[in-house]
């Protein structure tokens, strides 16, 4: 072991440090951006009279509706606002076609599979471990889904329901899917079932901090290829005003819609139109949504180019990293199988990361490489003692 960085390690451990960069969340300073909403003055009857205090609209306010046609490129007739965040419409979805399905509910398939894109976000893993539907890891390319992989995986295996993926700023790697792979995408599922569902968590829609390159609208790319009865789209702003406190938003065609409604009306007695209105009237085009994006972006960018520069300052000796032009993550890939060791010893010296196992499904990376590196919620001079602290851990446990 290499004495200047076991020193250091020493230091660290001294110091009593604790930073948590397990989660993405905004920082304060972010979430000051929407403190408006706090004490928006709003009149309590909506469009045609609606009174929004009261039940009703499960679909959501029309005015609202229509904001999420805009902001997802659809039709209105196939759009739901909804509320808390766009994980709450994937598992409504999920759980619709469980119990009820189209021709079979999920449930009475025998060992229903569905393709996870690695590394993914854990908590589309817990929807599955929830419903023990299997859960296929497929990998990221630098343009979306491997798809040689995708068509290897229909092949082989019976009963798989669908797919879920993150297409813009994938979560934690930060891929945008192109157009292309999309289409692809769509070509070689439908070919497997016109059944097989799309589920598109486009939680970071708006969420450049960087020049990203063009992405057509998911929807309209379905609607080119003939595939709308396959995909449901969702998006949120909890990391546009509040988390878990924004409108979401979902596009779906009319079965898979009748499904959704079905399963919102045993669980939700409405929706926060109230929220739906202060939002409408604080930020009510798709334009304004941008523009207050480039706010969040201005304080989210210094952090991700500090951690791009720190990671560089070690070369590419010791693993490689992505690089986002927007999203709230980044992936170090280690040339060894290390990465649990390198958490550890970060935890040791005080700097929570991701537990490196948690970006796979079950818990399982077997090459043991992967790591998810959250800057945002941070402030800017504890975000350069946690990559201090993360260069440490990764030089010491690729030495040892």
């Amino acid at each position: 072991m290499n004495d200047l960085l076991l020193k250091k390690y020493e230091d660290f451990r001294s110091r009593n440090i604790n930073i948590d960069i397990t989660r993405g969340k905004p920082e304060a300073s972010q979430l000051d951006l929407s403190n408006d909403l706090l004490n928006i003055e709003i009149d309590h009857i909506a469009e045609n009279n609606v009174d929004i205090r009261n039940y009703g609209e499960p679909l959501g306010l029309i005015e609202a509706r229509r904001f999420g046609s805009e902001l997802l490129d659809a039709p209105v007739e196939n759009i739901i606002t909804g509320e808390q965040s766009s994980l709450l419409l994937s598992y409504q979805t999920i759980l619709a076609h469980y119990l009820f399905g189209k021709s079979t509910p999920w449930k009475d398939i025998k060992n229903p599979k569905f393709i996870c894109p690695v590394p993914g976000f854990d908590r589309h893993f817990q929807i599955f471990e929830d419903f023990k539907i299997e859960m296929i890891p497929l990998p990221l390319v630098e343009e979306g889904l491997d798809l040689k992989a995708l068509g290897d995986i229909l092949e082989t295996h019976e009963n798989v329901m669908g797919i879920i993926c993150v297409p813009r700023h994938s979560n934690p790697s930060g891929e945008v899917y192109s157009d292309a792979n999309i289409k692809q995408m769509f070509d070689i599922t439908k070919k497997y079932s016109e059944e097989f569902l799309i589920l598109f968590d486009n939680a970071y829609l708006f969420h450049d901090f960087l020049p990203t390159k063009a992405q057509t609208p998911v929807w309209k790319l379905a609607e080119e290829s003939g595939s709308t009865h396959q995909v449901v789209v969702a998006t949120s702003f909890s990391k546009v005003t509040f988390g878990g406190g924004g409108l979401t938003f979902m596009a779906a065609d009319a079965e898979n819609l009748e499904l959704i409604k079905r399963i919102r009306t045993s669980m939700v007695i409405c929706p926060d139109k109230v929220n739906q209105i202060r939002h409408l009237k604080f930020i009510a085009s798709k334009d304004a949504v941008l523009a207050h994006m480039q706010k969040h972006a201005a304080l989210v960018r210094p952090k991700f180019e500090l951690v791009y520069e720190k990671l560089d300052s070690i070369g590419d000796i010791f693993g490689s990293y992505t690089k986002p032009t927007g999203g709230y993550f980044i992936t170090y890939k280690t040339k060894k199988p290390i990465a649990n060791k390198v958490n550890q010893l970060c935890k040791e010296m005080g700097v929570l990361l991701t537990p490196a196992s948690a970006i796979f499904p079950y818990g399982h990376n077997p090459d043991d490489n992967l790591m998810r590196i959250a800057p945002t919620f941070i402030t800017i001079n504890e975000l350069e003692i946690a990559m201090d602290v993360f260069l440490i851990a990764v030089q010491m446990a690729h030495n040892d």
